[in-house]
């Protein structure tokens, strides 16, 4: 009987990380998803097992080295070898600089570059002495450029992006396959549906990124040959500026 395989999703909420746990359970790995509150996350493993997958639920904080260390030692023990591990934890927030607190700006900072250093530590401590996994960091338009009132979120996803170069260049040579996706455009999530109408309406268009798409391209990423790996790459709807 063949070992199970694990893929480590941090944050897998409704829309991108649970696109990702889904695409990943098709090619018979077990998704091992996460979210502070891992009540929410029973109709994703609900749906992944009447799906003929396997998944497998942690409710586990990200910012605690605690859960963290703790997380993966149960996945690595009761399951299987990480072989797969996605940080996507958004931490998006929009505000105005004189409005922005120093609580609200260390909780983006926490959930978005604090939190992908702890689980991307903790990946790479179980996959160097095997010579092999793949690490996918998700990024957005704010890894690249900061807008007006994205302070905080800005400032985290381009310290994210610097994590996943430094260990790109650091794990590389260990067989480790690092990448970086940057999703530049709003994503068909119920957030975008409520708060943003107008944007959400482009979905008939395909104005607007479906995460099963970008589920695809993850699992592309991870299937690539070593002697032609890509560390960064964009998606973005057809008539997004940029």
């Amino acid at each position: 009987m063949s070992e199970k395989k694990a893929a480590m999703i941090i944050g897998a909420g409704d829309a991108t990380g649970g696109a990702i746990a889904r695409r990943f359970a098709k090619e018979g790995y077990v998704a091992c998803v996460t979210r502070r509150n891992a009540d929410k996350l029973t109709p994703l493993v609900e749906e992944i097992r009447a799906r003929g997958g396997e998944a497998r639920g942690f409710g586990s904080d990200a910012r605690k080295e605690e859960d963290v260390v703790a997380l993966f030692e149960t996945v690595e023990r009761e399951i299987g070898p990480v072989e797969v591990f996605v940080f996507n934890i958004g931490a998006n927030v929009n505000l105005p600089i004189l409005e922005m607190t120093e609580r609200v700006y260390r909780k983006v900072w926490e959930m978005g570059t604090y939190a992908g250093f702890l689980t991307g530590r903790e990946a790479a401590r179980v996959m160097i002495p095997r010579g092999r996994g793949t690490m996918i960091f998700t990024g957005a338009t704010a890894s690249l450029r900061g807008g007006a009132g994205f302070s905080a979120f800005a400032g985290a996803k381009f310290a994210l992006r610097a994590l996943a170069q430094s260990l790109a260049r650091e794990l590389g040579p260990k067989g480790i396959h690092v990448a970086h996706p940057i999703i530049d455009g709003a994503i068909d999530t119920a957030f975008i549906r409520d708060n943003f109408p107008a944007r959400y309406a482009l979905k008939d268009q395909d104005g607007i990124l479906n995460p099963d798409h970008i589920a695809e391209a993850y699992w592309q990423l991870h299937a690539q040959p070593r002697d032609a790996w890509t560390h960064e790459l964009d998606l973005r709807p057809w008539m997004e500026t940029f």
